[in-house]
C-alpha cells in the first residue's frame, strides 16, 4: 500500500496546481481585444459575455482568440501587463497571428 497511497497523493497535488491564463478577447461586436487573466477562463468568459465585467460590457459578445498558460498568478500577470504594453501595435499584431 506504500508506494500506491503516494501515487495517489502526487496525483491528487498534480490535478489540484491552479494553472493560470492569460487571455486575449475579440469582441464580435467591433472587433476591440481585451487582455485579462484568470484561474478559470470558462466562468471568466461567461462574465465578460454577461456583461459583468464593466470594461467589456459595451462590446459583447466575446471570443476567446489566444490563450497563454502559466503556473503562478505573479507569472501570469506579468505576461499581461507585458501584452497590454504593445497592445494595437506591430508586436501584438505579430502576437495574435491576424487573428484580428
Amino acid at each position: 500500500m506504500g508506494s500506491h497511497s503516494g501515487l495517489v497523493a502526487c496525483r491528487a497535488a498534480a490535478e489540484s496546481t491552479i494553472m493560470y491564463i492569460v487571455y486575449i478577447l475579440r469582441s464580435k461586436k467591433n472587433d476591440k481585444h481585451y487582455v485579462g487573466h484568470t484561474a478559470d477562463l470558462n466562468e471568466r468568459l461567461r462574465r465578460h459575455n454577461g456583461g459583468m465585467v464593466k470594461s467589456t460590457k459595451a462590446f459583447t459578445p466575446w471570443a476567446v482568440i489566444l490563450t497563454e498558460e502559466f503556473v503562478t498568478k505573479s507569472e501570469a500577470y506579468k505576461r499581461e501587463l507585458e501584452i497590454k504594453s504593445y497592445k494595437g501595435g506591430f508586436k501584438f499584431k505579430e502576437l495574435i497571428g491576424g487573428i484580428a
